[in-house]
């Protein structure tokens, strides 16, 4: 049986990959191998569909990764590209949320316009890697059901661990660690915690959201918590989590209110605080402060009280890969070329998007990673024709 040999093969077709190859000149010789039998499974999913494409503001301290190199790439590759490359493709962003642009085409309105501009790309679907070698100066790939693929070039564009149940595997990592690469210990990341037995009673709020400053070491978001009943959630959460290895995190659930305020007050303490009135009612139990008019609270009390505006716990840990956003962790980016995304280690290796040691919170972050490192490695393969 011949095997299909092609300049460049791309491993996956999510957003990195795709837009690698859309950017490629010579499509003829390009093609993608994609374990799903459809493209961009995880961008149809991403936002509940509705697609946080990216940010107004690209802050480098929102990004978990070594950053001159997340740098070196964004600044070619910037938001204002991205909104434009997207826009004279028909789809269009909407700024929501203060910085985040959604895309008004939703999900389905990206893969659309991305796999239109990958036409004239072979598309190996239902295709996932059994192994891999070296193949001379390019690279041989057995798949799965017993074909092999040869190429010149590959680009690992496979993503992170995340939604196994869209496919996700450590492909990417096995490849990298075959072909001789460091790999930084992947974890889930943007995902809710599990808890210990002292904050279960968190369970028993479940829907119940507030507006919170959470602090993990010197970083701190004040933004959204959601009580689930397996732990605890929300957009504040979900960042904490990209940086939190151990140890206690702390929440300011009044972040600034002034207690000192309400102790004259006549009203109950859990009517006061400006919380959900399960919430209060829960805290409060669980301080041990009793429910009573503000005027009435004695001074330990009010010392209680004053605990939530610190109220300290650690994590027991997380909601695992199922429920996770993104992979932290990856392909060490000290063995990578910010300028062309090609391993330093091995020539006609490239590595682009989740499947490399860069993450970004929650914000748009991830997908303009994804896209802006794509376009830098299609530009050096295009250069090198």
């Amino acid at each position: 049986m011949k095997i299909p040999q092609y300049e460049t093969l791309i491993l996956g077709a999510g957003a990195s990959g795709m837009m690698c190859a859309a950017r490629l000149t010579d499509k003829k010789s390009v093609a993608i191998l994609e374990r799903n039998d459809r493209v961009g499974a995880k961008i149809a999913v991403s936002g509940g569909g509705r697609c946080n494409l990216t940010n107004r503001r690209l802050d480098l301290q929102r990004y978990r990764g070594e950053r001159g190199f997340i740098q070196t790439v964004l600044k070619r590759y910037d938001q204002r590209w991205l909104r434009r490359w997207f826009d004279e493709r028909g789809v269009q962003t909407r700024l929501e949320k203060g910085d985040q642009y959604f895309c008004v085409q939703k999900a389905e309105g990206v893969n659309r316009a991305l796999s239109e501009a990958i036409r004239g790309v072979r598309l190996h679907l239902g295709s996932s890697v059994a192994g891999i070698e070296r193949r001379g100066e390019g690279f041989l790939l057995h798949v799965r059901n017993g074909e092999s693929i040869a190429a010149r070039r590959l680009v690992v564009a496979s993503g992170g661990l995340s939604y196994p149940r869209l496919g996700a595997s450590d492909i990417g990592l096995r490849i990298a660690e075959v072909l001789g690469h460091r790999i930084v210990r992947p974890a889930p990341a943007l995902v809710g915690w599990t808890l210990q037995p002292q904050q279960a009673f968190f369970k028993s709020l479940s829907g119940i959201s507030a507006e919170v400053e959470l602090r993990v070491g010197d970083r701190r978001w004040k933004d959204r918590i959601l009580f689930a009943h397996r732990g605890l959630s929300g957009p504040a959460v979900l960042n904490a989590s990209l940086w939190r290895e151990r140890g206690e995190v702390s929440i300011d659930f009044l972040p600034g209110v002034e207690l000192r305020s309400l102790y004259g007050e006549r009203k109950q303490i859990s009517t006061l605080l400006p919380l959900p009135r399960r919430l209060a009612r829960a805290l409060l139990e669980h301080l041990e402060i009793p429910d009573r008019p503000a005027r009435e609270l004695d001074a330990e009390g009010r010392r209680r009280l004053e605990g939530l505006h610190d109220y300290r716990f650690a994590p027991a840990g997380d909601f695992g890969y199922g429920r996770a956003e993104v992979t932290r962790g990856g392909v060490d980016t000290r063995e990578v070329d910010p300028y062309s995304m090609e391993s330093r280690r091995v020539k006609g290796l490239y590595f682009v998007g989740e499947v490399l040691d860069v993450t970004g919170e929650v914000g748009g972050f991830n997908f303009q990673w994804a896209f802006s490192s794509a376009a830098v490695c299609a530009d050096a393969i295009n250069q090198e024709g």
